[in-house]
């Protein structure tokens, strides 16, 4: 690693979404964690990301855990640098409607989206702090906007971008900025899950869903790694407690 290669950590990065961004962010020049539940599901991106010329690290940790985040992230600032960059990507669903949605449902889905990007955060910022630059990247979705089924998942995702703001506020003045990405139809395997709960073949419901994008097609992973991208930048210091929707149009 050389002396000016930074640190970011990506939660929920052992596939979909999270892994895209952790090879992006090696790309742009990052040393990076690739964190999710079980370390040995991280490897391969590590793998990928190190065969490419990159430096990254596998770290298990259920984001929930304040004890096992605080941990972490020790381990990622004594094994890789201190981490100046984090993305809070981990996220679960529980789909519901509400008169079926169980109280564990419901805590599942807010203990890993809140919780989990809160520990994050508090457990990252000091290094960020101490640099005096840093960036928070939370994934928020369009889902925050209302979404049938899924009162825990929008509650988490719109609870998100109130945090994403209020970090902002308090971390500006040390160089920190924080953003919030909310993605809208990402083929993923969490897309994929929920076609067969729904029974239609996902090849149907990709393409039920791009009839109502405006650019005419689902989003990939590699859309919103580019978005972290921009974020974590040097020249978008300017650019702090935004939400921005990677959504293929405009949303409210």
């Amino acid at each position: 690693m050389t002396a000016t290669r930074r640190t970011a950590i990506v939660t929920g990065a052992a596939r979909g979404i999270g892994a895209a961004v952790a090879r992006r962010l090696s790309r742009d020049g990052f040393a990076v964690a690739v964190l999710d539940l079980d370390e040995s599901a991280g490897k391969p991106v590590v793998e990928t990301i190190e065969a490419a010329g990159g430096k990254a690290l596998a770290v298990g940790v259920d984001v929930a855990d304040e004890q096992a985040v605080n941990q972490a992230v020790a381990r990622v600032a004594e094994e890789l640098g201190a981490p100046t960059v984090l993305v809070n990507n981990a996220g679960i669903t529980r789909d519901n409607l509400l008169f079926k949605m169980t109280a564990a449902d419901w805590d599942a889905v807010m203990n890993v989206h809140l919780r989990g990007s809160f520990l994050m955060s508090r457990a990252t910022q000091q290094y960020m702090t101490q640099a005096r630059w840093g960036r928070i990247v939370n994934l928020s979705s369009v889902s925050a906007l209302g979404n049938r089924g899924q009162a825990n998942y929008s509650a988490a995702k719109a609870g998100l971008q109130g945090f994403t703001k209020t970090l902002a506020i308090e971390l500006g003045k040390f160089g920190v900025t924080v953003n919030a990405i909310a993605p809208g139809f990402i083929e993923t395997e969490m897309t994929a899950g929920t076609a067969a709960r729904v029974g239609v073949p996902f090849e149907d419901f990709k393409a039920a869903a791009a009839a109502q994008i405006p650019v005419g097609r689902v989003g990939q992973p590699d859309d919103i790694a580019a978005t972290v991208s921009f974020f974590a930048r040097e020249d978008a210091s300017f650019v702090s407690g935004q939400v921005i929707y990677v959504a293929g149009g405009p949303r409210d």
